[in-house]
C-alpha cells in the first residue's frame, strides 16, 4: 500500500477503506507518512469530502491513536457534552452541576482557550485553588462520591488529532465538515461517555457562521456517533451575541455562579436548561419535557448550586467562591466604560472581535503557552436590538496594567451596528438535530 495511491483514490472522488484511513493516519503519527504526502491527502478530502462512513473511520482510527478513558466502572449513563466554542461560553459550569444534582454522572474532559473562544479549564483555573488536573484514581473517585468531575485534556489523548490539526492549521485544510467533525469527535470517543449533547454555535461569533454551515457540521457528528453505537443529539445555538453578559474568565465564573443562584441572563439560563435536559434525557432520566422541568426546579431549589460548592471544593477550590465571588474570584477593580457615539437601534454585534477585544485586555492566548490575566474581560452592558442614545455604556473593559485598552476599544468600537429600525430578534436555540 502507498501513500500515493491513497492520495490519487480520494482525489479522483474514490472512497476509502479503513486500511486505507489507518494507513494513512497512523503511518503519519509514526512519521513514516510525511508532511507533504499528509497535506495532500487533507486538500483531497477538503475537495471531495467524505461520506458518514468513511468519517466514522477516520473518528475511530484518530480515537484509537493514543489513550481511551474507561468509565466503564462508573455507575449509569455517563453523557458528555461538547460546544464548538464561542464568546461567554461558560456553560459547563451551570450545566455539570445542574446534570449531576439530578443523577447523572458528569466526568468531563475540558479544553483551554485558543483563539478568539474562551476555554472552561481557564475559567475554572480563576477559582482560588481549583484543580484541573487530577490523578485517573481521583478524577474517577470524584465522579463516583459527587457526580462530577471536570480536567484538562490528557496529553496522550487523539495524538493523531493534534499532529493532524497542526497540519490543517498550515495547510488552509481546517474548515471542512468531515474533518472538523471527526477532529471533534474523535476527542469525545476516546472520554468514554455513552452519548454526546453537541451545542454547535452559530454565527458571527461562531467557527460556522450561516445556520446551513451549522446544521451540516451537527449531522455530520451526529451521524459519526450513531455509526459508533453512541446516542448523541446537537443543539444548534445562536452566537450572533456574546452568550450571557460576561467576556472574560473570572467574569464568566461570576456569572455562572449567579445563573446558578437563579439570577443569570435569560439567554444564558435558557440554553443551560435546554442542554441540561438533553443530558439527562440520553441519561433515560424521562422525555426531553420532563428533564427540563427537573432542571428548572434544580435551579429553583438550590441542588445546582449547593452541587457547583461541592464539585468546586472537591477540586481542591474555595467553596466560599459561591457565597463571596467577588471578593474570592481574581478580579480588577479598574473599569473603563465603552460609550455610544450614536442613537439607534443596534442591529449587529460583531462577536468574534468582542471575544478577541477580551484577549487583548489579557482574557486569551495568542499561542498555548501564553499566560491569561484572570481577572480582565468583558461587561455586555447592552445588546441586538437594545435602543441607545450617545454617550450609552455599551459595555464595560475590566483592564490590568497588561492591557492592550487602545486596539481592544478599537474592536468594540467596529463591533457595533446601529439603525433607526429594529431588527427582528433571533432566538438562542435555533434549531436541534437528532
Amino acid at each position: 500500500m502507498r501513500a500515493y495511491d491513497i492520495i490519487l483514490k480520494k482525489r479522483n472522488g474514490g472512497k476509502l477503506t479503513k486500511e486505507e484511513i489507518e494507513f494513512m493516519v497512523n503511518g503519519y503519527v509514526k512519521g513514516e507518512v510525511p508532511d507533504y504526502q499528509m497535506s495532500a491527502f487533507l486538500m483531497a478530502i477538503y475537495f471531495r469530502h467524505m461520506d458518514t462512513e468513511e468519517r466514522a473511520i477516520l473518528t475511530e482510527v484518530m480515537a484509537n491513536s493514543g489513550d481511551r478513558v474507561d468509565l466503564s466502572s462508573i455507575p449509569g449513563i455517563k453523557i458528555d457534552k461538547h460546544s464548538t466554542g464561542g464568546v461567554g461560553d461558560k456553560t459547563t459550569l451551570v450545566v455539570g452541576p445542574i446534570v449531576a444534582s439530578l443523577g447523572v454522572a458528569v466526568a468531563k474532559m475540558s479544553g483551554r482557550a485558543l483563539g478568539h473562544t474562551g476555554g472552561t479549564i481557564d475559567k475554572l483555573e480563576s477559582i482560588p485553588g481549583f484543580r484541573t488536573t487530577l490523578s485517573e484514581d481521583e478524577f474517577f473517585e470524584n465522579v463516583r462520591k459527587i457526580g462530577i468531575a471536570v480536567v484538562g485534556q490528557t496529553a496522550n489523548l487523539v495524538p493523531a488529532d493534534k499532529k493532524i490539526y497542526a497540519l490543517r492549521d498550515a495547510t488552509a485544510t481546517v474548515d471542512e465538515v468531515s474533518l472538523i467533525a471527526s477532529s471533534i469527535m474523535s476527542k469525545k470517543l476516546a472520554g468514554g461517555a455513552d452519548g454526546y449533547v453537541l451545542d454547535v454555535k452559530v454565527g458571527s461569533g461562531a467557527f460556522m457562521k450561516t445556520l446551513e454551515q451549522a446544521t451540516e457540521l451537527a449531522e455530520a457528528m451526529v451521524g459519526i456517533a450513531k455509526v459508533h453505537g453512541k446516542k448523541a443529539v446537537a443543539v444548534l445555538t445562536n452566537m450572533d451575541v456574546p452568550l450571557g453578559n460576561m467576556v472574560g474568565n473570572s467574569l464568566e465564573v461570576l456569572e455562572a455562579i449567579e445563573t446558578l443562584k437563579g439570577r443569570g441572563p435569560e439567554d444564558f439560563t435558557q440554553l443551560c436548561l435546554n442542554l441540561a435536559a438533553w443530558m439527562c434525557h440520553l441519561a433515560e432520566k424521562g422525555t426531553f419535557e420532563e428533564c427540563l422541568k427537573m432542571a428548572e426546579e434544580s435551579l429553583k431549589n438550590g441542588k445546582a448550586l449547593e452541587k457547583f460548592r461541592e464539585f468546586v471544593k472537591y477540586q481542591g477550590g474555595n467553596p466560599e467562591v459561591v457565597d463571596r465571588p467577588e471578593e474570592i474570584l481574581p478580579m480588577t477593580d479598574k473599569i473603563i466604560e465603552f460609550q455610544a457615539q450614536e442613537d439607534g437601534y443596534i442591529t449587529a454585534i460583531d462577536t468574534e472581535k468582542i471575544g478577541i477585544a477580551s484577549n487583548y485586555l489579557g482574557a486569551g492566548r495568542k499561542t498555548k503557552e501564553d499566560s491569561i490575566d484572570y481577572s480582565v474581560g468583558i461587561e455586555i452592558v447592552k445588546k441586538l436590538g437594545d435602543y441607545i442614545k450617545e454617550g450609552d455604556i455599551l459595555a464595560k473593559m475590566y483592564v490590568s496594567e497588561v492591557s492592550d485598552v487602545e486596539t481592544a476599544t478599537k474592536l468594540l468600537a467596529e463591533s457595533y451596528q446601529f439603525s433607526a429600525e429594529r431588527p427582528e430578534s433571533k432566538p438562542i436555540i435555533l434549531g436541534t438535530v437528532k
